[in-house]
């Protein structure tokens, strides 16, 4: 089960990750092996990590200040993974990869993702990533005594409330849960934010010997590698931020006041959302059954259709697939579009028929607790949301109306920062203009699903130096969306720092609903 299957369990723990999270067990290797060390006092001794999803990976652990204000005081452990290039004869260095989030683990999104990087890029880089701090196996945010007591929890939390009693019990979950977070883990919940884990990373870099920060970062990752060019702007090497989150948006305008919309509502991923269903249920709609299960022969009887189903399921749930739980993994199916448009499609005509689709096998061990809390650690502590309760009910009525289905979603997936008890110590929240040594290359999406296509405008806009690469496709990020265009811009921006020509467009290399024969090109082009 991937992380998108998770949409009728907990709504924000999944918001911007793109990559599967319950993947594989992950485990930092022993601190013994090939050692690394930047004259930092971050020192990495890599050894073969254990995880069955870790194969060919190495692993290590790194201490850095919980409080970077006392650089001497307590720290806290970072797990770090890599993957060595693959030539190590054309080697040219590191280059680090953030999964997104908030929440995502790298040492389980680098394993789900490594074979999307362009081939060559794996060649000539040994390609790192990270859990950041309060997240995975990391020193993390653990609100629970036990991963069953904390799966127990999720288990019984929908994605979004419908009705009073539900909106009720909804609102008293979230409280519960912040007061376990405050009671658990007071201090690290005050420095978990973006800029702690951009200082992180800078330590990262010079413990693997770079002079400067070759970077991926994908959904959330773009808003740390943004944070990162503007608190280290001399260090900036080749950065590529991919499915943007405009970093205003995030931070309110740097104000701390309370906001009339929450964070989602501000970066406009419902109406991401709403655009991109729209588009799935028109090519579906001009598509045969057999490449488009729920079809219904045109693009207006389609989306009709979808109405229908939508209308059938909020007045009598089918089974265990309530409206909510539908409008859930209607919403993740959107992030890649091979195979989750096709996927969705299908799970929509089971559906339709009034059959029950099968639920996903429940993940081993206890993959089946991400650790969510630390989603809400960051995104609540420092991107501000309002804090009564009783906005949210007024904001999924502001939300369905300009965004429809997918709006009570996004609406509520902020809620449980109104009871949230931290805030981050040190958050960045601008300028995001300083010079920085090197260009970035901005890439979006024009019909992605979470960070909007205006997202990567926003970011271009922002950054003192950077070129946007649109991406004319659907899904969230280019990297889960595979263009061989793309792949080859990416190359040629790390090895040469050659940028594409302004106005630059791609396509997807495999459109939706495609024909089986259709060519399907992996993103470095081979």
């Amino acid at each position: 089960m991937t992380w998108r299957s998770r949409g009728a369990v907990c709504a924000a723990a999944a918001l911007l990750i793109s990559f599967a999270v319950a993947t594989g067990s992950v485990a930092a290797g022993p601190a013994n092996g090939k050692a690394s060390a930047g004259g930092t006092g971050t020192a990495l001794r890599w050894t073969a990590c254990e995880g069955e999803e870790q194969q060919g990976f190495e692993c290590a652990t790194a201490k850095v200040p919980l409080d970077y204000t006392r650089p001497r005081g307590r720290t806290i452990d970072l797990a770090v993974i890599r993957h060595p290039a693959t030539a190590p004869g054309r080697r040219v260095g590191s280059l680090f990869f953030n999964p997104g989030g908030p929440g995502g683990a790298g040492t389980v999104g680098l394993p789900a993702q490594y074979e999307k990087f362009p081939a060559e890029l794996r060649e000539r880089y040994d390609i790192v990533s990270w859990d950041p701090r309060g997240i995975g196996q990391s020193t993390a945010v653990r609100c629970f005594a036990t991963a069953e007591e904390g799966a127990a929890w999720i288990a019984n939390v929908p994605a979004f409330p419908v009705g009073r009693v539900e909106i009720r019990d909804f609102v008293a979950s979230y409280a519960e849960l912040a007061r376990r977070c405050e009671q658990r883990v007071p201090e690290l919940l005050r420095h978990v934010s973006t800029a702690d884990s951009a200082r992180d990373l800078d330590r990262l870099r010079k413990a693997v010997g770079e002079q400067q920060l070759s970077y991926w970062g994908v959904s959330y990752g773009t808003f740390l590698g943004a944070t990162y060019a503007n608190l280290f702007p001399s260090k900036v090497g080749r950065l590529v931020l991919d499915g943007n989150v405009d970093p205003q948006a995030w931070v309110n305008g740097g104000s701390r006041a309370v906001p009339r919309l929450s964070t989602f509502l501000r970066l406009e991923s419902d109406l991401g959302s709403a655009d991109t269903l729209q588009q799935f249920l028109t090519l579906c709609g001009r598509a045969t059954t057999s490449n488009c299960a729920f079809s219904a022969g045109d693009p207006a009887a389609t989306r009709a259709k979808f109405t229908e189903l939508m209308r059938r399921l909020a007045q009598h749930p089918q089974g265990s697939w309530t409206y909510a739980k539908t409008v859930g993994e209607v919403r993740g199916g959107l992030y890649t579009v091979h195979p989750g448009w096709t996927d969705t499609a299908k799970l929509l005509q089971t559906l339709w028929e009034e059959d029950t689709p099968e639920e996903p096998p429940t993940p081993p061990g206890e993959l089946h607790y991400p650790g969510f809390e630390a989603t809400y650690a960051v995104l609540c502590a420092e991107s501000p949301n309002p804090r009564d309760p009783a906005r949210y009910v007024q904001l999924d009525r502001f939300s369905t109306a300009r965004a429809g289905d997918l709006g009570h979603w996004w609406a509520w997936a902020n809620e449980p920062c109104a009871p949230w008890p931290a805030r981050a110590a040190d958050r960045y929240a601008g300028p995001w203009n300083k010079d920085t040594a090197n260009p970035v290359l901005v890439v979006n999406p024009t019909y992605d699903p979470a960070t909007p296509y205006q997202g990567g405008r926003a970011m271009a806009r922002e950054l003192a130096d950077a070129r946007l690469l649109t991406l004319d496709g659907y899904g969230h990020t280019a990297l889960d969306n595979p263009s061989s265009c793309v792949g080859r811009h990416a190359v040629r921006y790390f090895l040469g720092g050659v940028l594409p020509p302004r106005g630059a467009t791609c396509e997807q290399d495999t459109p939706p609903f495609a024909e089986p024969s259709a060519r399907t090109v992996s993103p470095g082009g081979s």
